[in-house]
Formats: C-alpha cells, structure tokens, sequence
C-alpha cells in the first residue's frame, strides 16, 4: 500500500508543469510571449523603461491632457520603441543573448521619432490643412513600414497579408475591372491618409486601446498580483471536484471565473492548464480531452464580463453603446457557452465514469470565501461604478486602487514594492501586441474609408445571400473564422464590424446582436482547427496530438456555434431593454435545452451509447431551438424529451441484463 503511494506521488510530480515548461509554450503559442530576456543592469533598465512608459499611459489618460492625435501617436511611439528592443527579428532567435543588436536600437528610435513627429509638428500640420510637403510623406512612409515590421514580430505575418490586399486593392483599384474597381490611388496619398488622419493608424481602435483597453489590462496585471486566480482554482475546486468529471468541471469553472481579469485565450490556457490539465490526466481523462477542455474554456473568457477582450471595448466605442450595457449582454450568452461544455464534459465523465477527486484534495467553500472574500471587492468596485455611469477609464483606475488596498489585508496576499513594480511592468508588456494590433487594425479601416469598399462587399455578401438572414450570418460567420485563425480577436472584430456588420444590420438584425455575433465568431477561431493555438497551447501541457485536441475543443464549445444565432434572431437573449423579463427567461430556458440537444448529438451519449436515429433526434431538436417561436421551440423540446426517456429506459434495460456494459 506504502508502494502504491509513492509510485502516486512520483507519477503526480511527473505530470507537473515546470515555469519553464509553462514560458515555453507561451513563447511558441503565444508569439507576443517571445520576448528577449535579459538579466542583471540590462534587466534593470528594461524593467524601468516598462514602468516608465505605464506611469507616462496613466498620467495622459488622467492628469496629462493631450489633443486625440498627439496623444494616439506618442502612445504608439513609445510602443514600438519597446516592441524593437523586447522582441527579436526571428520568432526562433536565441532570447537568452542579454543584449539588443545595434540595429534594433536604431530601428527602436526611428520609429518612435517617426510618430513623434505627429505631436511635435501638430500646429504646423493642421495649418497645412492636407497639404504635405515631401518630408511629411516621407516620415508617414517610414513609419507605417516599421509599424509593419513590429506587428511581424510581435502579431504575425496573416494580419498583415490581409492589410497587404487591401494597400494593394487601393493603389491597383483603376486597374480592378467591374463592381470592385476605383480610380486607384498613389502610395503618397495612401500613406498621408493612413498615418496623419483620425481613419487610419491613430484611429478607434488606438484610441480605444491606449485608454480603455490599457487601463483594464493594468487592472488585470494588479488583480493577478493579490493571488486571486489561485483563489479562483480553489474556489472551482471546492464546488466542483467532487462530482462525476470533477477535475475538468473545476477546470471550466476556474477558467471562466479566470475569464472576468483578463482576455487572452492562450494566456488563460496556459495559466489555468498547468495545473488543471495534469489533474484531469491524473484522475483518467484522455490527454486530448483534457486539453481540449482546458482550450474551450480559456477562450470563452474574451465573453466572460466584466472585463471580456479587447474587442469589447472596441465594440462599445463603434456601436456608441455604453460598456457597461455590453457587460449586461454578455451575461446570459457567457453563461451558456460555459454550461455547453459543463454539458459535454458531465456526458464525457459518465460514459468514461470519470469520478470526482478525492474528499482531502478539495477545500472547503466556506472557509475559503470568509478568508479570502476581500478579493473580490476590486471586480465589484469595477462593475458598481461602470453600472452607475462612471467611465469604464475611471471605473478601472478606482478598482487598481481598491486592488492594492485589499491586497493588504492579509499577509500571503499583501503586494509589496517589488509586486506593485512587477504589476506595472506587466502592464507594459501586455499592452504591446494588443496596441500594435488595434494599430494595424487602423489601417484596414482607413483602406475601408478610402476606398469604400466596405460598400461594395457588404453589398456582394448582400447579394450573395439573396437576402436570407441565417445565409448572411453563416456567410459572416466562415469570414469571422477564417480571418480569426491568422489575426487577432481584435483585429478580426474591426474588420468584421467595418464590413459584415452593416450587412447583418439590412437584414433586420439589432445593431447590438449583429456586432456581438462577429465578437463572437472572431474568438472561436482561437480553437478552430487547423490554426487553434489555444487548444496547441493545451495540447503542449498535455502532450497529446494538437490537431486531435483542436477538433475535440470545437466539439467542446459547440455552444458558441449556436449562441450567437440565437441572440441574432432572437435579441431578448442580450437582455436589451426592449424584452420583457419572461422573454429573456424563455429564450435562456430554450437555448439551453437546444445546447443539450446538440451536446447529446455530438458527444452520442447520454445514459447510454445514443444511436445514430436518436442522435439525429437530438441535433434537429436542438437546432430547431436556435429559431424563435413557438412551433420550433415546441418541436425541439419534445424531440430532446422524447430522445431523453427513450434513452433512460435503454439504460434501465442495460442494467438489468447480466454483466451490463453501459460504456
């Protein structure tokens, strides 16, 4: 017996996933991880120039007013000084050199003094009135070029073959025959309006980014700091470990908990994973489902409020809709992606009878929320104010505070100098790819606005769908995944609320739903195959085949597939301020009967192996949920009914025949 114990506690320190493992796997799946690293002075300097440039981005969103240029381009500026210096010209360069190559530190200066350029000749440009002199053109050249090469190395290539076709579209377009064609127009005139204009570079998407989005990120870097995520894993654990499939219902549960401080899919895979990933495996689940599981969930915190992703923010300033009422349309949406793979991993754990984890390995619930409930005051601070009208700026600089003030209270969790320094320079160092990103994002919509071709392709998608709505939003839908596996979540958003979204909007669909639905599609790209690099990330940590997990993970978060055609047809499901209470309770009820269905047909278990019949069943009984009204919603839940009583006296007929096997 003595035995057995060691060789389980010999196999559990196996499993473990070392820092270095977890730095790793971040580096190869999560390129704005591949950073240099650098010790002793030059580690020092590095850490304060981070620290310098998020004091600089909170003192010009509160005490230092700059006009919306200069403060758009200076922000920019001091990001790809940082970027040059932190992020080598190849992915694979050695990150241990401890030094940057002269090269760097002038590619760092040019390209920050390109963009200063804006905030010192300001005066002289708004006289100008568009007339650039040749220097001009030159500097915005210069600029959007070194813009490019950082976003290669810190984003990726993909976002910038898409950039790369529209550049292109907007200087051949008087060659271009037909519908699409334009008078073109010269690379002079093409860079002016990218980098000088409010519609290009220093647009929205930066706009949004160097106040909101920052701010946020610098509250998620504090929040983590007081140890809430761990608190957040223990709190999982004690409602879920225990029950059949424990350690992967802890997993989604943490996870989605995880999702309310940050928006990183990868990120949350790898943070929660290292320690759920090899819990599961321990307790008998399959490599790939372990993964896979760990992958759906992370990505579904970019819905989870109050924080959510980037894009969020980005939505709110497109749509002109409050932030705070976003938050209240993601709730019942969140809540269903995260019961839709609750659903599969329960079916998975029964059909494997996959147990709970052992009674000592789970804490308890209620000791846990009176020791370490001040956690949570900063999310509650957070949400309170953004409810009562405050700016979503304003919102996180009161909860950073309230952060810091909480983290006091106890001694494990008190943030010391050192913790408070390291808090702001992971502000820093989060902010880069998503800042260089939303600026390249800037482009698209400034080839958009220059060319309008925005138009032109929302009317093709218009015609292409012959005005069917659910045609239209499959349409969107492939679009939103296809550009979602090589750009980012906020990228992908702007290109898709530039160019899909106004045609989902002639259709008849909300303004609202129609946004949410292109969010929602951009995010789910993140554990599509054949680019999934959540659920890579997850198969890293687990070891098992990434394109096996990549698939399982989709089938996981079937839901997402589903949720937004239900809150595009039917918008009761956003809370909007037009339904009624019963409404909202009625088409949640609906679609989680549907997501069961669908989750039945998918998994082929519930009770007992499900035939291929009865799984048909399930799938049309579910998708005739997704339509409103009340003959689909009728015939859907007698269909789910009808498979789950034939189902269960299956089961009653197997356990009474000798030597069952319901597996």
């Amino acid at each position: 017996m003595e035995e057995k114990k060691i060789d389980s506690e010999v196999h559990d320190h196996l499993e473990e996933i070392s820092a270095e493992e977890v730095n790793e796997i971040m580096a190869k799946y999560d390129r704005e991880s591949a950073v240099r690293i650098f010790a002793g002075n030059k580690a020092l300097i590095i850490k304060i120039m981070l620290i310098a440039f998020t004091v600089f981005a909170v003192a010009i969103n509160t005490v230092i007013q700059f006009n919306a240029q200069v403060h758009r381009s200076t922000f920019i500026a001091l990001v790809l000084f940082l970027a040059y210096i932190l992020y080598p010209a190849k992915k694979d360069a050695p990150k241990n050199t401890n030094k940057v190559p002269w090269y760097d530190i002038v590619l760092a200066i040019v390209s920050a003094a390109s963009f200063l350029y804006t905030g010192f000749n300001f005066e002289n440009l708004v006289a100008q009135a568009g007339n650039y002199t040749s220097i001009d053109i030159a500097v915005a050249m210069v600029a959007i070029v070194l813009l490019f090469e950082a976003c290669r190395r810190v984003v990726g290539i993909p976002i910038l073959v898409v950039v790369g076709l529209f550049i292109l579209y907007a200087y051949f377009g008087a060659s271009i025959p037909g519908y699409f064609g334009h008078r073109g127009f010269g690379l002079e005139r093409i860079a002016t309006h990218l980098y000088f204009t409010t519609e290009g570079i220093i647009g929205t998407p930066l706009a949004v980014c160097s106040t909101f989005i920052f701010l946020f990120i610098l509250f998620g870097a504090f929040l983590e700091r007081t140890g809430i995520g761990q608190f957040f894993i223990d709190i999982a654990n004690s409602i879920a470990g225990k029950a059949t499939g424990g350690p992967a219902k802890v997993a989604v549960i943490s996870s989605a908990l995880q999702g309310t401080i940050t928006g990183s899919s990868v990120a949350n895979t790898v943070g929660s994973g290292s320690f759920t990933i090899p819990m599961m495996k321990r307790m008998g689940y399959r490599p790939e489902f372990a993964a896979a599981v760990e992958a759906a969930a992370s990505t579904g915190g970019q819905i989870m409020p109050p924080i959510m992703g980037a894009a969020a923010f980005l939505m709110a300033e497109m749509t002109n809709i409050p932030y705070s009422n976003i938050i209240i349309a993601a709730i019942v949406p969140a809540f269903l992606y995260f019961s839709g793979i609750m659903i599969m991993v329960h079916l998975e754990a029964q059909r494997y009878g996959l147990k709970g984890l052992p009674p000592e390995e789970i804490p308890n619930f209620f000791k846990l929320m009176f020791s370490y409930w001040y956690l949570l005051l900063p999310l509650v601070v957070l949400v309170y104010m953004m409810m009562t009208g405050y700016t979503p700026a304003r919102s996180a600089l009161m909860a950073i505070l309230v952060a810091i003030i909480v983290s006091m209270f106890r001694k494990e969790t008190r943030m010391s100098l050192h913790t408070f320094l390291d808090a702001l320079e992971a502000g820093a160092r989060n902010i880069i790819g998503v800042a260089i990103a939303c600026a390249v994002a800037g482009c698209i919509v400034g080839i958009v606005t220059l060319t309008g071709i925005g138009l032109k392709l929302a009317g093709g998608l218009l015609a292409l769908s012959g005005g069917n709505v659910l045609l239209a939003l499959f349409f969107t839908m492939i679009a939103s995944i296809v550009l979602g596996m090589g750009v980012p979540t906020t990228a992908n958003y702007v290109i898709m609320a530039t160019i899909t979204a106004p045609v989902v909007l002639k259709l008849g669909i909300d303004l609202l739903p129609a946004h949410m639905f292109v969010f929602y599609f951009g995010i789910v790209a993140d554990i599509t195959p054949p680019v999934a690099l959540a659920a890579y990330a997850g198969s890293a940590i687990a070891r098992s085949n990434p394109l096996k997990t990549g698939v399982q993970a989709t089938k996981l978060a079937i839901a997402a597939f589903i949720i937004p055609y239900v809150f595009a047809l039917n918008p009761a499901l956003l809370v909007i301020p037009a339904s009624g209470p019963l409404e909202v309770i009625t088409v949640t009820l609906t679609a989680f009967v549907g997501m069961f269905g669908v989750a039945i047909a998918v998994e082929g278990y519930v009770f007992a192996n499900v035939n291929p019949i009865l799984r048909i069943a399930a799938l049309a009984g579910g998708l005739m949920l997704i339509i409103p009204g009340i003959a689909t919603d009728i015939g859907g839940i007698v269909l789910v009914g009808i498979v789950l009583v034939l189902q269960k006296l299956h089961a009653k007929k197997l356990q009474s025949m000798p030597h069952a096997d319901l597996m």
